[in-house]
């Protein structure tokens, strides 16, 4: 079990959006799909780039750099299927926007 912190508010991350969260060593890009939010590693495993900065479509982000895309809800690539980003539990509490931490296997 991880523990949850606040990483945004609602408000801050309008639909179809992300923010680029960081806390200690961890780097997470929160997305906004239709007031659904989804975290994932802000890293891509291919390019290094930051996937915030990338063109969500739908629940589809695509890396800055090499084009490579990644679903926010599984993590999954559509270019690569042996890569993947790590998925952060989200959920939200009124207006505050928690991810849990930790869960990543070991």
């Amino acid at each position: 079990m991880g523990r949850w912190i606040e990483i945004a508010r609602v408000g801050q991350v309008p639909p179809g959006t992300s923010v680029v969260v960081v806390d200690g060593d961890e780097a997470i890009a929160l997305f906004n799909v239709g007031g659904a939010f989804h975290a994932i590693d802000n890293r891509c495993p291919h390019a290094g780039a930051s996937l915030a900065d990338g063109d969500l479509e739908g629940t589809t982000v695509h890396c800055p750099f090499h084009g490579w895309t990644f679903d926010v809800v599984t993590g999954v690539c559509a270019v690569a299927r042996s890569a993947r980003v790590h998925c952060f539990p989200v959920k939200v509490e009124g207006d505050r926007v928690l991810v849990e931490l930790g869960t990543r296997p070991r």
